[in-house]
Order: C-alpha cells, then structure tokens, then sequence
C-alpha cells in the first residue's frame, strides 16, 4: 500500500542507481515524486500516415523499423542512429543523435509508435529524436499530451512517466490539506484528481484548474504558516519603550525639514508597537530616498533615551557607514542635550560617536565590551554584530535593512545577543527599499506588519529618465561633461568587474555575456579616451574594504567627478551632489536593480537625470525599459515588473523552495484571498491544529522545504 510518506527507497521496482537519481532531484517520498510536475508538455495527440507528414509538423506515426544502423559523426565523434520506419503509405527516416542503445532496442521489424517533430534535411522529411514505444504497450509516451519532466543524469522523462503511472495507480490514500468547501466554492478538483490530470492530462485546457488547485495547497500552507508565526509571536514578552509624546514631538520639531505624510504614518505605527509589551514584527517599505533612516533614528533615539539599545544591521559595510553618517548628522542636529552615544561596527572597524563631531576609534574587544556593558545604546553594524562575543543586555530594537538580503538564522542569531535570563525579545524592524508588490507584501510577508512610504521629500524633483541608443552616445558624453562643469557628479554602472574572455570557439549564443561592458573596460575608455580631463574612480566587490572606503569616500567629498561601479552602489549610497545616472547595458538589470540604481541620485534640489545605455532592440527589453520610465513610482513599478516577469522570477524560485505552481499563483488575489481566509479559519477553531494532525505534519514539512526570508 502506497500513501504520500511513503519513501520511493522502500518501493519494490526502484533500484539504488535510479534511487540515488531520484534523490539527486529531490525526490525522496511519494509526495515528492508527484509533486514533480512537467513543465511543458508535448502534444502527439495528432496520428498521422507517413504519406502525409509535412515539415514542422510534430506527430506522431504508428509503423515498422525497415532498416535501421549507426554511424559516427566524423567532427564530434557522436554516435548517430539512422532507421527507416514505414507504413501501408510509406516511409520516412528516423535519427537519433547520442543515443546507440536504440539500436539494440529496436531491431528490423519491429512495430510501434514514433513520435517526434518533422524535420527537413537535404530535401527529405526525417523525425528528429522521436520518442516510441512498442505497438503492444499501453500509450504513455506517443499519443495524446506527454509531460516533460525537469531532468538529471540517469532520470529521463521516459523514465519519470513510467515510474508516475505507476505510482498514481497503486496510491491509496487521498488526504485533503485544504477544506474541501474552499476549493469546492472555486470549482476546483481534490488534491489527486488535479495531480492525476497534471500527470496524465487529456487536454491542455484541464491541466488550468488542476494547476490552482496544486497552488492554492502551497498558498493554504504559507498562509497558515504565516498567522501562526503571528500568532506565537503575540506571545512573547518584549521591553515596552515608555516614550513621552513631548520627546517624540521635541525631535520631530528639530529637524531641519518636514516630515512627509507617510513618514509620519509609519513612524506613528512603530512607535505604537515598541510601547506594547510583545515583540513587533514590521517591515517598512519606502521608495528610494524616501527617507526610512530618519524614521529608525528618531525610533532608537527614544529607546536609547530610556535606557535601551537598538542594533541596526545593514548588509553591506559602504550601508553601514552610511547609516552612521546619517546618524551623526541627526545626532548633532536634535539630542546634543540627551548624553547619548553611538557605534558602528564592522569587520574592518569600530568607532564610537559621542555627537558634535566627537568620535573614538576602538578595538573591536573593547566595542563589544561597551556594548555588553550597555553603554553604547545605538549600534550601526554589519554581520559583525552576529558573532559570539557581542552580547546587547538591554536590546529592544532590531532594524534591518534590505530585510531580504539577511536569512531567517542570521536575524534570529542577532535577537538571541541579550543575556539568558533575559525574556524578553526585542522588536524587530524590516526595512527594504525594493518595493514589494502588494500582493507579494501580504502572500510571503504576511507575518509582518506592513508600512508604507510613498511620498518623497518636498522639493525633489523628478528624474528625467532617457533610453539612449549607441547613435545618441556622443550627445549623452556631452551632456555629463556639461553637468560636471556645474560642479554635479556622475555615476556609471557596468554589470561585469572585468572584460569577458574572447574565445573564437565560443559564439555569443553560447556566451551570452561576452558583449557585455565591465567596469574595468569602461574606466579606461572613460580616462583614456572620453574624459581625459576629468578625475575619474573606479569602484566593485573585488576591491578590498579599505580601497572601497578611500573610493567612496572620494566621491562624497567631490575629489573624483565619474564613479565607475558595478552593482555593488545599488544600496544606501546617498551623494546629493550626484545628478547623472548612466546605465550601461541597462536591459541586463532587473527592474528593481534599476529602480535602485536610478535612487541613487534625484537627492537634492538640482535636476537629475538617468541614462539607460543599451543595444538591445527587442521587444522585451524595450517594454522593460519603458515600464521604468513611465512608472510613478516604486510600487508601481513593482507591479509591471510582477506583471513582465511573474512572481517566481520576482522573488527568486531556488530562494524561496516555493514550487512553480504556487509561485506563478501568488499574483492571482482570488486563490490567496481563498487561502488566507481557510487559514484563519482553521486557527480560529484550533490553533495548535491538535485536531488536525495530518496538516500539522503537512506544515511541518512545507516549512522546512519553503524559506521565504
């Protein structure tokens, strides 16, 4: 008796060699096997006679092996097998390339069916590869829609199906996951019948409501991991910060600027949750330069003032040091009379700010020492604030910045730093200038409380965004310069470090890089050539920190007029002065890498522009291109990009574990709308799911396979 646990290792028929194929692709029980689901399918439901095949036709052919013989192939040394099948009206070749054990496999005279596209060479008709099985043998590969299965070494779809109708024959058990009025009120078919219908479809219109009702099971599944993340988490003690509305309002008061609406909003929301005594759980997203880290400051600048500390963990040590920039500028601006003190660490530093300017450099020992003695209130840090040693007694503020660039155990590691006998968690702030589309937002991130801003500073103006064909370069290189003459600066970004290796053998096809600008290349092009006169950096992650720094450095200073980098500035590098954005190869970007590139100028009152550099004229890069110009904003780029691209390729499908089913469902509002509302209901009637103990061990499963972070 087959169920869904069971493990295909203990399935009379599956020897170790296809066993350890199997386990290769990740396929160790039943469930998983099922779950591997085609993701094409090709269509042989149309028999032919051979009289009657035309080119380009795929078909399939029912007749005799005539002839058939090897041969290799003279250049590549590749093994051809050549037969003639023929029918009552004719015959026609058949090839297979790299495959000699057909030729024991079908010796003359056998019968059967081929299947396979139609194909001209030399002006005759062949069937190139086709698949066949024998006259005698149930149709599975020739007739009607066959599936085609990811693949690896030893594991062919041939053998996938084989193994598939076997299993989904001998399955005896039907648990449903979900309840069945959700999918019933959808018009959806149970769990087997939809995975029988992917397997074994009749038609490519039926395997449409069997894909959603695979989907909606993952999406059940992540919501119900989501609300019960929630609530566990409403649960847990967590310091309550007692701020006064008078010091809240004495800060906002001494800014040198006006908050905007949303800013406000979200830091209202904020400050609310850290006086509650359970941790927050909130991500904060804000378009580029919307003005998130003012926000966090204000927020750990009350906490600090009573008494508790705030460790803010950025990826990157060029976002550390610029949030310690920013701080210090704040700091000096609206708390000289608070006594306070800030830190930044990384793996290369550690410094402590005393505010007006006043500042120490220390051993990183003696930082942390600081820090467990909880003098030190703020930190500003990189993963150096994860390792042993850096221990926070009073921490009640976590904030992280480009939340999806840390890991669950990363974030879970830096809200274990407070002593033992301390309960309390602290609250926990995502922060992401990549906006997330909303539906995305409340799928994947639905344990987290959602804020918004969407409003950029008064007096930003927007930015002129321009697609810059190779004919318009000269006119593009002129008006840098006369930007740079103004005093502005200029960003230009490449997607390669170094100039791709040129070899005769390896065509573009192949190589699909090989044309593409690299920073080292453009820098000296842009010294040597076109800007010979101007000061020019370069900048990308192979550089060492301390080079990185001086680089940066230079350029917020103004000592360098064009810096030359690679995606390594896409995050937190703020330099007002900068008004020129140049993108080459821009069609090689995502939208959001974009969109984050473009942010990194427009910070200031002057005009700024964006040049997106390409030799790309298709279609789809041009729709790209475009959706990135007439976009109002971040999260309405968001949502072309979701649009153009789909949730998987948005989100990442080998991140995330989530399946393809599921991923191209996370767009569509009706079946997450139908998940979030079982999954609260479940809850509802039993929130442990002690009366459900089949979906509780269904749970635990898809947590571990599914890691949206």
């Amino acid at each position: 008796m087959l169920t869904l646990t069971t493990e295909l290792a203990h399935i009379r028929g599956i020897n170790k060699r296809l066993q350890d194929g199997l386990t290769k692709l990740g396929l160790i029980t039943v469930r998983d096997l099922i779950m591997h689901l085609p993701f094409r399918y090709d269509d042989f439901s149309q028999a032919a006679c051979i009289a009657d095949l035309t080119m380009g036709q795929t078909a399939t052919v029912r007749g005799r092996i005539a002839t058939i013989e090897m041969r290799r192939s003279f250049r590549r040394n590749m093994a051809i097998i050549e037969a003639v099948i023929e029918d009552r009206t004719g015959s026609v070749r058949a090839i297979w390339f790299n495959q000699p054990y057909i030729l024991r496999s079908l010796p003359v005279g056998t019968t059967g069916n081929f299947a396979g596209k139609v194909t001209l060479s030399r002006g005759a008709l062949y069937l190139s590869n086709p698949v066949y099985e024998p006259a005698y043998a149930e149709v599975t590969h020739t007739g009607g829609l066959v599936p085609i299965y990811p693949e690896t070494k030893g594991i062919t779809s041939r053998g996938i199906r084989y193994l598939m109708r076997t299993i989904l024959d001998a399955l005896t058990d039907n648990p449903e996951c979900v309840p069945l009025p959700v999918f019933k009120k959808l018009g959806l078919p149970s769990f087997i019948t939809a995975i029988r219908t992917l397997h074994m479809p009749e038609t490519i219109e039926a395997t449409e409501p069997a894909k959603k009702r695979v989907a909606l099971e993952d999406l059940f599944l992540l919501q119900l991991t989501n609300l019960r993340a929630k609530m566990k988490l409403a649960q847990e003690p967590a310091h309550a910060v007692q701020w006064r509305d008078a010091e809240r309002d004495a800060l906002i008061a001494a800014l040198p600027f006006v908050l905007t609406g949303s800013q406000r909003n979200a830091l209202d929301e904020i400050l609310a949750d850290i006086k509650r005594s359970h941790p927050m759980n909130r991500l904060m997203q804000g378009d580029v330069g919307s003005g998130k880290t003012v926000v966090v400051a204000i927020t750990a600048l009350l906490a600090a003032r009573h008494g508790f500390q705030t460790a803010i963990l950025a990826p990157t040590e060029v976002l550390a040091r610029q949030h310690y920039r920013t701080f210090g500028t704040l700091f000096n601006i609206i708390t000289h009379e608070w006594n306070l003190n800030f830190a930044l660490v990384t793996a290369t530093e550690s410094r402590v700010s005393y505010g007006e300017g006043l500042e120490t450099e220390l051993p990183k020992a003696r930082a942390a020492s600081r820090i467990a003695d909880s003098h030190i209130k703020i930190v500003i840090g990189t993963h150096a604030l994860l390792q042993k040693g850096v221990a926070f007694p009073t921490l009640a503020l976590v904030a992280v910045d480009e939340q999806h660039r840390f890991g669950v155990e990363q974030r879970a590691a830096l809200t274990k730093r407070a002593p033992q006998d301390t309960p309390n968690l602290p609250h926990f702030l995502s922060m992401s200038a990549t906006p997330i589309p909303r539906t995305l937002s409340l799928t994947v991130f639905g344990d987290l409380d959602l804020s918004i801003i969407d409003e950029l500073p008064s007096g930003r103006k927007p930015i002129i965004t321009k697609i810059i064909a190779a004919v318009n370069r000269p006119k593009a290189h002129a008006f840098i310069r006369q930007e740079i003459k103004k005093g502005r600066q200029a960003f230009v970004i490449c997607p390669r470090i170094e100039e791709a290796e040129e070899k005769e053998d390896m065509p573009l096809a192949i190589n699909p890089w090989s044309d593409v600008k690299a920073v080292t290349q453009e820098y000296e092009k842009l010294v040597k050539e076109i800007f010979p006169d101007l000061k020019i950096g370069m900048l990308h992650g192979k550089m060492k920190n301390a080079e990185k720094t001086r680089v940066m450095d230079d350029f917020a200073k103004n000592k360098t007029n064009i810096l030359v980098a690679t995606s390594v500035i896409e995050v937190g590098v703020d330099i007002p002065n900068a008004t020129i954005m140049a993108i080459e190869d821009a069609d090689r970007f995502g939208l959001a890498q974009l969109y984050q590139f473009r942010g990194r100028v427009g910070r200031s009152t002057h005009q700024s522009a964006c040049l997106l550099f390409t030799a790309n004229n298709s279609i789809i890069a041009s729709e790209r291109l475009t959706a990135l110009i007439t976009a109002k904003n971040g999260f309405e780029l968001a949502e072309k990009d979701l649009a153009l691209r789909g949730p998987g390729e948005f989100l990442g499908r080998a991140q995330t574990g989530m399946p393809d089913s599921a991923m191209k469902a996370l767009n569509n509002r009706e079946l997450v709308k139908a998940a979030r509302d079982a999954a609260a209901q479940i809850l509802k009637e039993d929130k442990d799911l002690q009366q459900n103990p089949l979906l509780n061990e269904r749970l635990s499963a898809f947590r571990k396979a599914v890691h949206l972070e």
